[in-house]
């Protein structure tokens, strides 16, 4: 059946349609230009109780090499609306999901609206930055995102979701798909709200960040200087899509920087680069008045959770940037160690092989289980 509001288009292989170029043609596509096209083909889509999966940029997406038996539907939605900010001196933007995602980061530095420009260059489209709450340099979506409108796969419905409802964290959220899980919500977003200062320059104050812009303090710079060094940095990484560069043709970080207890970072060699992750430092002990006796229980410090390099650990095991299995077309990247690429024509289970082979050596050296980032469809590790 071909939908009024939601054309269907002949499949196209998703090897030609995700930055890993891998996939094949699923059994049934749409496409979806605006909103209504995009409920209406989600609705119809999920009355047929068949698997689905919508595709944005492709670029956080680990197909498989067989066919996928149900429907893909092209996230085509496209513009951003200026909102006024409750906050003063703020503004608030309104983006589609389908809007690429550095598109709006240009927008926003040229505009002299700060808050995303040090997430310059992530591929990917709007929709999917809060799913895995996307970050890069110590700034992440979470610290901007005021809402999303989605629709809800269980009723059909249409609803704005306030950003604390999402259960961001850590390149995650209640709505991602994690390997081996679903998502503790099945929804699709359809729009993303942002609150931004309105500033042509910012001061920079994340550690992470003023290294790699290469700051000795926080004294403010122009956002589209951040952008520009930003761009830089990535490109030279391998982080940054180009056509003539196969080190870019992959997921950008296939593994996930692993997050451990305290008590594990310190098992790590000392020379291992980590980041502690924040304490929740709002916490509140409540005490039933009943049983409230006049004395309050000591303060409970928790030791936060640390980051630690995944790229780091693999090299430290062995797999050097541009290491590839005997008679494989995937390849660890030539400038970054944490990106599987494909060098031509590899398949995905070429890719899977490789990640496989790179998990099993980190976790015998030093005994952590690499997660990977993207969504996987159709493939197992």
């Amino acid at each position: 059946m071909t939908l009024e509001n939601s054309p269907e288009m002949d499949p196209v292989p998703l090897s030609e349609l995700t930055t890993l170029r891998t996939g094949a043609a699923p059994r049934r596509m749409l496409q979806a230009a605006t909103t209504d096209e995009l409920v209406s083909a989600l609705r119809e889509t999920w009355s047929r109780g068949e698997d689905w999966f919508v595709l944005g940029g492709g670029s956080n997406l680990f197909v498989g090499d067989d066919s996928f038996d149900g429907t893909v539907i092209r996230v085509l939605t496209n513009g951003i609306e200026e909102l006024p900010s409750p906050h003063p001196g703020r503004i608030r933007l309104r983006v589609q999901a389908g809007h690429g995602w550095d598109d709006l980061v240009a927008y926003a530095v040229e505009r002299g609206y700060a808050g995303l420009e040090a997430m310059s260059g992530i591929p990917g489209t709007v929709g999917a930055s809060p799913v895995q709450n996307i970050g890069a340099y110590g700034q992440e979506i979470q610290e901007t995102l005021v809402e999303v409108d989605l629709i809800d796969e269980s009723t059909g419905e249409v609803s704005a979701v306030p950003a604390e409802e999402l259960g961001l964290g850590f390149r995650t959220s209640v709505l991602k798909h994690h390997y081996g899980a679903q998502p503790q919500r099945r929804a699709v977003i359809l729009s993303v709200t942002v609150d931004l200062l309105v500033a042509t320059e910012r001061t920079v104050r994340g550690d992470q960040l003023r290294r790699a812009l290469g700051l000795q303090d926080d004294r403010a710079v122009p956002l589209s200087w951040v952008r520009e060094r930003i761009l830089a940095t990535r490109a030279s990484k391998g982080m940054l899509l180009d056509e003539h560069d196969p080190d870019t043709h992959g997921v950008g970080s296939f593994f996930q920087n692993a997050v451990v207890p305290e008590v594990v970072a310190r098992a790590l060699p000392a020379e291992c680069p980590r980041w502690p992750v924040a304490p929740d430092l709002d916490s509140v002990t409540v005490i039933p008045l009943a049983a409230y006796d006049g004395y309050l229980p000591a303060p409970h410090h928790e030791a936060p959770d640390v980051k630690v390099s995944a790229a780091w650990l693999i090299e430290q095991a062995g797999i050097r940037k541009g290491f590839k299995l005997p008679r494989s077309r995937a390849s660890v990247s030539t400038k970054h160690a944490l990106a599987l690429t494909n060098r031509g024509s590899a398949t995905a289970g070429e890719v899977a092989e490789l990640a496989r082979f790179i998990q099993s050596r980190v976790q015998a050296e030093f005994g952590l289980l690499l997660q990977p980032e993207p969504v996987l469809i159709g493939v197992e590790l």
